[in-house]
């Protein structure tokens, strides 16, 4: 289970639509189980989970369906992964949201192997022990916070050097422009 919660903290935030939902959640799948952070930037829903529980859930939802495990995890891995790289939800799946009480329930319906394919994400609040035994805002820090400051930093460096590419083209132009050239564009 560390592996997940390394993983996980790898993973970075995408934004995620569902009907009046707009949340932030970032997945992290593997043939052993995954994790599934979801936040609303007011608070942060957390589901881990190995194997094991996969396939109860799985047998629970789906009763005519039977699947190993890693089958389960890996249609799982594609259909989180089209959420979450498009801003709009894909074509293959629906998913939906609940909230009930601490609970928020990502609800999504496939199909797998030609069958009708369910699967409830159950999420409760994080704990604070979720990444350390600090507390809740050092989670937040860790997987919020940090994160979007490192890409914050990343987009000004990016920036800055997009300035000095039109800066060094421009100096170009000119110098192409004083030397008689006529420019198409």
């Amino acid at each position: 289970m560390e592996e997940l919660e390394q993983g996980l903290l790898m993973q970075p935030w995408a934004c995620l639509q569902l009907a009046e939902d707009s949340l932030l959640a970032k997945a992290y799948i593997t043939t052993q189980g995954y994790a599934l952070l979801v936040s609303d930037l007011q608070q942060v829903w957390h589901e881990q989970v190995d194997a094991s529980v996969v396939s109860q859930r799985a047998k629970a939802l789906n009763k005519r369906l039977t699947a190993p495990p890693a089958a389960l995890l890996s249609r799982l891995d594609d259909l989180l992964r089209g959420l979450l790289k498009d801003t709009a939800c894909p074509r293959e799946a629906t998913f939906s949201c609940d909230r009930v009480a601490d609970a928020l329930v990502l609800r999504v319906r496939s199909e797998l192997a030609g069958l009708p394919f369910y699967w409830d994400f159950h999420c409760g609040l994080a704990s604070p022990s979720l990444v350390s035994a600090v507390s809740l805002p050092r989670k937040v820090s860790r997987h919020l916070i940090r994160p979007l400051m490192g890409m914050s930093l990343a987009l000004q460096h990016q920036v800055r050097e997009l300035v000095t590419l039109l800066r060094m083209k421009d100096l170009e132009l000119r110098d192409y422009q004083e030397s008689g050239a006529a420019l198409s564009r």
